[in-house]
Order: structure tokens, then sequence, then C-alpha cells
């Protein structure tokens, strides 16, 4: 339980705190869709001391928030837009209410922890990440007391039997697996080979099909014997999967023209359409659940910490123009 809780916690972290995944993948767009790339948070000394955030009497400066966003985005923090930005601080704000309350509550981490959290962290990061994060550890640690923090708050959250029976009745649909078909082809660039090498596969063997591929098929796959892979509907051009899905079992199908070239299938096997059993689905509607259920309770409580605790914002401090969320 101890490890779900953990594993939740850091899951839940990153969703609250503005998605630290999804940052990354906007900072490699270079502006997040077309804004203004920041150029450095902190490259104003004036700005670097502005205050931007208050929380129970401590303040948090554009220097404090430059650490949190390079945690984030590495060395391409630079290149985030002012709405990623945006949406950072607001995560830097919750994390920042979250760190407080566990400090507040005792909550401490030992020697090992800390030291166990930085080595991984440090293998999982490129040397030059290295350099520029590994020396603030205080940053690291304080993400760790956190995570620490929401493990403890969602740690006995349990999902029973009744609940993932429920949740498998109302989305059986979502366990049936589709029909599938393994497929092998000849891929000829003339019609005139293709029909050639066509007749002299009539009543072919399976392994006289794979031969004829190793040798006369200009596809990708014809080192394999023409063996492509298995595949459900909607995974191959349209004009294909005609021909292919309606085929039996060991059948050599007709030649088939695409822009690609021109086909020859065989269809290796046919899986049928099933449902996956209660069973075999319920750990991963468990985890499902479970992780469901400590989203809610990190976003409660943050709602009631926001309620609660005595903090104030300074976004008009920031050196980039705060994007709100525009409520619906």
């Amino acid at each position: 339980m101890k490890m779900r809780a953990d594993r939740n916690a850091r899951k839940m972290l990153l969703a609250v705190t503005a998605g630290l995944f999804l940052i990354l993948t906007l900072s490699c767009r270079k502006d997040g869709g077309g804004a203004e790339a920041n150029t450095s948070l902190s490259a104003d000394p004036q700005k670097k001391d502005g205050i931007i955030l208050k929380v129970e009497g401590t303040t948090f400066t554009n220097a404090d928030f430059d650490k949190y966003v390079r945690l984030a985005a590495g060395d391409n923090s630079a290149l985030l837009s002012a709405a990623v930005l945006s949406r950072l601080y607001d995560g830097f704000i919750e994390e920042r209410l979250f760190l407080k309350r566990a400090q507040a509550k005792g909550v401490t981490l030992s020697a090992g922890e800390k030291a166990s959290y930085l080595k991984k962290l440090e293998a999982s990061m490129g040397t030059e990440d290295n350099k520029s994060l590994m020396a603030d550890q205080t940053v690291l640690t304080e993400r760790l007391l956190v995570e620490k923090y929401l493990a403890l708050l969602v740690k006995d959250i349990g999902v029973d039997d009744k609940e993932i029976a429920a949740y498998y009745s109302q989305h059986k649909g979502d366990y049936l697996l589709p029909e599938k078909v393994q497929v092998s082809q000849i891929l000829l660039a003339s019609a005139g080979q293709a029909s050639e090498v066509r007749d002299r596969l009539n009543n072919a063997s399976e392994e006289e099909f794979r031969a004829m591929a190793r040798t006369a098929s200009s596809g990708p796959e014809a080192s394999k014997g023409g063996v492509m892979g298995v595949f459900s509907a909607g995974q191959l051009p349209a004009e294909l999967e005609k021909v292919i899905f309606p085929m039996r079992e060991g059948e050599i199908g007709r030649v088939v023209e695409s822009t690609y070239g021109f086909h020859i299938f065989r269809l290796d096997k046919k899986f049928e359409a099933r449902l996956v059993g209660p069973s075999d689905a319920a750990p991963s509607i468990r985890t499902k659940l479970s992780d469901e259920k400590s989203q809610r309770t990190i976003a409660a409580h943050l709602e009631e910490l926001k309620a609660d605790m005595d903090w104030k914002p300074l976004p008009e401090n920031l050196p980039f123009t705060y994007q709100r969320i525009e409520s619906s």
C-alpha cells in the first residue's frame, strides 16, 4: 500500500502542479503555440528578487520560481511562452501551499529518503541537467517532502471488489478486444510482375509463400518472409482492409494495387473479437479507480488549503504577463 500511495502522490503532484510532462512537451515547441518566448525568468536583477507569492508569512521570489521552472523544463526553460509559464506559476503556488502545510504538520524526510531520492533523480537526468539542478538540492528535497505529504494523505484510499465489479459492468465495452489479423505480403513494382508471381502461388504452402516473399518482394518485411504484423480494423489503409479482413486463414488473396505498388496478401491468422473477463480486467480497474480517488482527494485538499491558509499571489511582479484561465 505504501508503494501505491507513493506512486499516487507523485502522479497527483504532477497533475495538480500544471502537468510537468505536458510542459516539457510544450517547451520543445519553443513558444508553446506562437506566443513570444521568455528569455530568462531571472535575467533582470530587479525582477529576480521581486516577490511573487506570500504564504503563511513566507515570501517567494522570481528566483525561487526560476528554480521550479528549471526543474520542470531544464535547459528549455528560456523557450517557454507566457501561457505555459502562467500554468507553471499556478503549479508553483499549489506546491508551495502543500509544502507549508507539510512543514506545519511536522512531516520530515530522513537522510536515507533524501539520499535515495537524489540518487534516483541524478541517474535519470542528463549530464547538463545534473549540473544545473543537482547543485540546488533544496528544491529537490522540497519536492520530495510534498510527495511524502501527499502520499500520507492518500495512503488509506482503497478500492473494494464491489467497486471494481460495478465499474466493469458499466464499462464492459472498454474491455472488448476487436478482431485482429496477422497478415503477410509480397509487394511488387508492376502489375505484370504481380500477376506472374500470383499465378505461381496457386495452392502454395506457407513455406513457399515466405520463400517467394524473401526473393521477389520489394516490401520492407521481405527478409521476414513477408510478415507485416498483427492489425485491427483502422490500422491499415481502407482499400487494403477491404481485401484482407474477409479472407480466410491461410488464404492468399488477389493482386491489390495501391500507391505503394502491387500487393499479394496472405492472411496468416485471424484473432476473433473477445471480451476481457472481470478477473483479468480487475488489476487495471483497481489502479484506475485508486488513481481517480487520489486525484479527487488531493484536489479537494488543495481547495481546503486555499480557503484556510494565509496566502497571496503577486503575478504582477512576474517578468512575463500572467495569463489567467478564463472560467467557463
